[in-house]
């Protein structure tokens, strides 16, 4: 079997015995996810770049130390381990986190799409800067959950831990987040045409 074919847990045991190809190819299969999401907290390539690295060296580090315990959630363990270290960061900074897009990087453009005709794509950007933009209008904390969860696919259980939070406050802020973006839209007729 090739290495590209093996899940999450036989990439990590196949790493662990020595094939450093494994984790390449575990790396790049989460690249995309987890650099977005560091980039959507800290809003800078070059740090999130650092943050990146930061949270792969942490990764190897934990396996090699044998204290990773697999339940099938590579992935939202590694997006754990990246959230923690941006509040790290903004720790450090004393500045609060902030997820939005910015000028020269789009959550939509590396959100995997089948091919559709030129005019069902001029739509569908249409629509997403539009919820892109109502995001944007979200208090910190509403932003915050509307990305864990439809973007890193967490669920309320992982972002409440996540953001130390309880799951009623995740699930609150994320109604309130619906109901804020519901109410935009229609104050601005945003989302009819």
């Amino acid at each position: 079997m090739k290495v590209q074919q093996l899940n999450d847990k036989e990439l990590i045991s196949a790493y662990l015995e020595g094939n450093h190809k494994a984790f390449e190819v575990l790396l790049n299969r989460h690249r995309n996810k987890i650099y977005t999401s560091i980039y959507l907290f800290v809003k800078d390539p070059d740090l999130a770049e650092d943050i990146f690295q930061d949270v792969f060296i942490k990764i190897v580090d934990t396996l090699r130390k044998g204290k990773y315990n697999h339940e099938g959630k590579f992935l939202q363990w590694a997006m754990r381990i990246s959230y923690n270290m941006c509040v790290d960061h903004f720790r450090r900074s004393k500045r609060r986190t902030k997820v939005s897009p910015s000028e020269t990087f789009d959550i939509f453009d590396v959100l995997e799409t089948s091919e559709d005709n030129m005019e069902v794509r001029i739509m569908r950007s249409e629509l997403h800067k539009k919820v892109r933009n109502l995001v944007d209008q979200l208090p910190e904390e509403q932003k915050e959950v509307v990305i864990l969860r439809h973007y890193a696919d967490m669920s309320f259980k992982e972002i409440s831990k996540l953001t130390r939070v309880s799951i009623n406050t995740a699930l609150g802020r994320m109604r309130y987040a619906l109901i804020n973006m519901r109410k935009m839209a229609d104050e601005k007729a945003l989302l009819a045409g």
